[in-house]
């Protein structure tokens, strides 16, 4: 009997993943390419308070901020592949980049490793609280009315706000003037103070102003509507299907990376994601999960290279070109 039941468990035994033994053996580095207090930052700590919690081993979050997310991911693709130093990877330094630099100083696809794709942060479609615009449908029917005269302000150029209004303009056959800003913190209050008349902005910078009556959000940009703004509609539900997107955040390491010491990190990313905590506190900051897709090396290896696919399309399409 013994033997027999020896014998059924021994595929099981062979099928399980191989967990890295003695990793990881000392404290590990996250690095993230953007400063301190941005939204990339906060999800890193996030993250790496969580995996602290599940490796028993300290995590140092720094803060390697320049050309746009190239500076960090740099130094992820090039350090020993050792699954000790990580990378909180964004839009920036994954999708945008590769596609808008030509002499990118790492290669996306050998030289960094994904693990998991952590959360996705919509975006939002917001004009002035007092503007005539109710809804998506009035704000196309103007921007068609008056082809360019209605200003746009995005995050940036080639910033994830400015590839989603260009997505959005091919969609409803429609063309607003873009106005890049340094960031949601700085287009907000302009659109506010009156100097601009539509934002694409990020959720969190958005919600409190909707919140206090300044601006008006018109749409969300995300697969489903937004916890923080559940009375507001998608931009696939106001009549543009498929027209999803926004800010991501993704947990890679430097490629060559064993497999075994992936699957520990990945083990401890998928603890950290089921904490209850870490959850509510990414509602909170208005990102959402991701799905249990793409919470694997291999399926966000393929969706990151869609992503770049779909942006090289939409950069192609509307001539953007990396400032």
């Amino acid at each position: 009997m013994i033997r027999r039941r020896a014998l059924l468990a021994a595929p099981a035994l062979l099928a399980a993943p191989a967990w890295a033994q003695g990793f990881p053996e000392r404290s590990l580095r996250l690095i993230v390419p953007y400063a301190a207090g941005t939204s990339s930052d906060i999800q890193g700590r996030l993250i790496a308070a969580r995996m602290t919690d599940a490796l028993i081993q300290p995590f140092v979050v720094e803060n390697r901020a320049g050309g746009g997310g190239t500076l960090g991911a740099e130094l992820v693709a090039k350090a020993k592949p050792d699954g000790h130093t990580l990378l909180l990877g964004s839009n920036g330094p994954l999708t945008v980049n590769p596609v808008l630099q030509a002499k990118l100083p790492y290669d996306v696809e050998t030289e960094l490793a994904p693990i998991a794709l952590l959360s996705r942060s919509p975006l939002t479609l917001v004009v002035r609280a007092d503007a005539p615009w109710a809804d998506v449908a009035a704000l196309v029917a103007a921007a068609k009315a008056a082809p360019g005269t209605l200003t746009i302000g995005s995050s940036g150029q080639g910033s994830a706000t400015h590839f989603l209004i260009e997505q959005f303009q091919s969609a409803a056959g429609i063309r607003f003037t873009h106005v890049p800003y340094r960031g949601s913190s700085q287009s907000v209050p302009d659109l506010i103070a009156g100097n601009v008349q539509v934002v694409m902005g990020e959720v969190s910078t958005t919600t409190p102003s909707a919140r206090g009556g300044l601006v008006r959000v018109l749409a969300t940009t995300g697969p489903a509507r937004s916890a923080l703004l559940p009375d507001r509609p998608t931009l696939e539900e106001a009549g543009y299907p498929g027209l999803i997107g926004g800010s991501f955040a993704a947990l890679m390491t430097t490629g060559g990376t064993p497999a075994p010491v992936i699957a520990t990190l990945l083990r401890a990313v998928r603890t950290a994601l089921e904490d209850p905590t870490y959850r509510t506190r990414q509602t909170e900051v208005g990102a959402e999960i991701a799905e249990p897709a793409l919470r694997a090396p291999d399926t966000l290896a393929a969706w990151l290279r869609s992503e770049r696919a779909r942006t090289k399309m939409t950069a192609d399409a509307a001539g953007i070109r990396a400032e």
